[in-house]
Order: structure tokens, then sequence, then C-alpha cells
């Protein structure tokens, strides 16, 4: 099949363009505004940027009313936000925070969930994740859309603390991601989590490549001036 989005019909009972990037990880962002209260909500367009420093960014529609989120709002005011990981147990309180509530609910206790401090910025952590960024916010790209939902906010944030669960740590210093079974997100309404895995070196003797791969900025460093 073949058509031009916006221009040409797809044909097809549900538009399949989500489901051909799959399966995307969750920026399950927490928030405070300008009040003092916490915000929490899963973003299915996240992704980390770069490692060095590392930085992050998640993306956000506008709500059915055309209005911008209170992830976006709030990262922007007082210069903060926390990805939290979501899990395959922490599922259904991912989906309850997903819920269009009105400004100012907390969606921590509308999905029940625990909050913890964080160190070094205000937002809450969300008690149960095995893994927590906390972020100051950089910037927003704002690229404009079909109303009412299609404008959309790109917010870029640099991860200056990471939270990781002793417990997903295997003794030879992995995180164990089989043990996470990281949540993803897929099309329609399905999702995903992550239950196997495989390993591929790029060929070659680069370990300033290698380090790349691995996202290690030490590693890059100290192999400067050796195999290319």
């Amino acid at each position: 099949m073949y058509y031009e989005p916006g221009k040409t019909p797809h044909g097809l009972p549900h538009d399949p363009f989500k489901s051909c990037v799959i399966p995307r990880p969750i920026g399950w962002i927490s928030t405070v505004d300008a009040k003092g209260r916490d915000n929490l909500a899963p973003y299915s367009q996240f992704q980390n940027v770069t490692f060095d420093p590392p930085i992050v960014m998640f993306s956000a529609n506008q709500n059915t009313h055309g209005s911008r989120k209170d992830s976006v709002n709030n990262a922007e005011q007082t210069g903060e936000f926390v990805w939290n990981m979501a899990t395959y147990d922490l599922r259904e309180a991912v989906n309850q925070s997903a819920q269009e509530l009105p400004h100012g609910e907390d969606e921590f206790e509308v999905a029940g969930l625990e909050k913890l401090s964080s160190s070094l910025v205000k937002p809450k952590r969300v008690k149960g994740s095995p893994i927590q960024f906390e972020c100051t916010y950089l910037n927003t790209v704002r690229f404009p859309g079909t109303p009412p939902m299609g404008s959309v906010d790109v917010v870029f944030g640099r991860v200056v603390a990471i939270h990781i669960d002793d417990a997903i740590i295997t003794p030879e210093g992995l995180i164990d991601v089989l043990k996470i079974k990281p949540l993803a997100r897929m099309g329609y309404y399905d999702y995903t989590y992550v239950d196997n895995k495989f390993q591929m070196v790029i060929p070659g003797n680069s370990k300033a490549l290698l380090a790349g791969l691995e996202g290690s900025a030490d590693k890059v460093q100290s192999s400067i001036g050796g195999s290319k």
C-alpha cells in the first residue's frame, strides 16, 4: 500500500503511522507546577539524545482541547522534570496516569503511587520504578500541527542525577533488563515489554566506537589517541 499523510486516505480501519515506529520507550514524566502541585504523565515519544552530557527528550502533543500539556508548562516554568522508567509491573499505574485530568489534580494519587523525594530537583520520583533520571530543563522545540492535538512540544533536559535500584544490578555490574521488563508503546492500544535480548558488537577494534555504543563518556575520553 501507499498513501500520503494528510493528502490521500490510507484506506485502513485504523491509522498505521504509530504502529510503524515501534517499540517506543515510555517517558513517564513527573513535574511540579509553580504552586507546588505534583503531576505525572506518560509520553510514548521519548528518547535519550546523547550521552556526554546525558540529555533526554519527551514529545507532548496538545490535549483534546488544543492546550499544551501540564508536563510542558511545568518543566518550562520550574526548569525541572524527572523521568521514571515504566515497567510491566507498573503498567496499570502508567495507564491510570495517562488520563486527561483537570489541571492541578495529582496523578500520583489517582494511580495509587507513592512518591519519593529527588536529590537535586523538586519533582517527585515514582516509588517502585527501578530507574529515575533527575533532569534540568534545557529548551523546547515546538512544531505546529493540525488542531486540536497535532501541534507538539519537544522538551529537552539534561540528566543531572540518576537513581538505579541495586536489586536490578547483576553481579557483573550490568542492569538486568529482563528482570526490569521495561514497558514500551506500540500502535493502536498495544504495548509490549522487554523479555529477551541478544548481543552484537560492531566489527573492528575501535575502542572509541565501542565506548560510544556503550554510552561511556569516561571510556571515550580514555580511548582518545588509541585505535581508530
